[in-house]
């Protein structure tokens, strides 16, 4: 089996009981899955198709979105996806602030 370090720190940072996996800065993981999850709903099997998707690609590339198709919405997702993952990491951070206000 072969054993990859970089796992090995998310899990050792992971909490015991907790709701999902960090990574060794205490980062959710799995915060860009719960995003994509929560703005594809009603169209989970061909996310390209969430109005609310098409509506961010529109903001963010000037793309129209009645144009925009699932190979065009592919391409920006991997042309951009540093900088998607950037927000993703924003949008948990402040989802974290949310919560501890809670």
């Amino acid at each position: 089996m072969v054993r990859l370090p970089c796992l090995d720190a998310w899990l050792a940072a992971a909490p015991a009981a907790g709701p999902s996996i960090l990574d060794a800065k205490g980062h959710t993981l799995l915060a860009p899955i719960r995003f994509i999850w929560n703005a594809t709903r009603g169209h989970r099997l061909a996310p390209w198709r969430s109005e609310y998707l098409r509506w961010r690609v529109e903001t963010y590339s000037g793309q129209r979105a009645e144009t925009l198709t699932a190979r065009k919405i592919m391409s920006f997702v991997w042309a951009s996806r540093w900088e998607l993952l950037s927000f993703l990491a924003w949008t948990n951070r402040l989802d974290r602030e949310v919560r501890k206000r809670a």
